[in-house]
């Protein structure tokens, strides 16, 4: 899952993208509202965390708005040191998801951006579920016939990334937005090799008791899914 943090404290930022990282998200930054608000506009991303005061064109209020007005639904989490109900309810009516004021613990952060991330697909289960193949993204267990499966960083993000549009064909491109991050010297032959390591652990070994859940679709990209 791909996450974009837009703020100016570089301390700040610094720590919330490498503790994103280690929850295996793809991350990318920005430290103003200018350079924010374009690469949200011109970039899928899953989750955006959002500083309510930022410098250059936009502030978070205005941001958000403007990202609502021009269609973007992506869940905004907005951070602020303004604390007051007035704050808050700005925030929220401005089209924010959830608001979290400063300071925080990392741990209530990365809770609320999970919940963010299933909101969309109204998921009410944590875990992650396709025919008999489990990823749970709070503890990055994976496990098929209730078999452990220890997976890359990368892998895990590939696969949490199908498990999350499972039935739904996903081009490479696609893929790499969503896996990757945005300053990767990623290649779709790159891609086609990420998939091999998964199906090498997510399928092959089951062979015989189940059928393949990852499947190519010539010319396009894959998809995974339950027969």
């Amino acid at each position: 899952m791909r996450v974009l943090i837009v703020e100016d404290e570089r301390k700040i930022a610094r720590a919330l993208d490498k503790a994103l990282r280690q929850e295996k998200y793809a991350v990318d930054l920005s430290f103003d509202g200018t350079d924010g608000f374009a690469m949200a506009s011109v970039i899928e991303y899953d989750l955006i965390i959002l500083d309510r005061m930022l410098p250059g064109d936009y502030d978070g209020i205005s941001m958000t708005k403007k990202l609502r007005e021009t269609g973007i639904k992506t869940p905004i989490l907005m951070l602020t040191a303004l604390s007051s109900i007035k704050n808050k309810t700005e925030g929220l009516d401005a089209g924010a998801d959830d608001y979290l004021t400063k300071p925080f613990a990392l741990e209530e952060l990365l809770a609320r951006a999970r919940a963010l991330l299933r909101r969309p697909k109204e998921t009410t289960e944590a875990v992650l579920q396709v025919g008999d193949l489990t990823l749970d993204p709070a503890t990055h267990q994976v496990q098929r016939a209730e078999q452990n499966i220890e997976l890359t960083n990368k892998e895990f993000s590939l696969l949490e990334y199908l498990m999350r549009n499972s039935g739904r064909a996903l081009s490479k491109d696609q893929i790499i937005t969503h896996v990757w991050n945005y300053d990767s010297d990623i290649l779709p032959n790159n891609v086609e090799v990420y998939v091999k390591f998964l199906r090498e652990k997510i399928d092959r070994p089951f062979v015989e008791k189940s059928q393949p859940l990852l499947k190519t679709i010539r010319g396009f990209g894959y998809k995974l899914e339950a027969n």
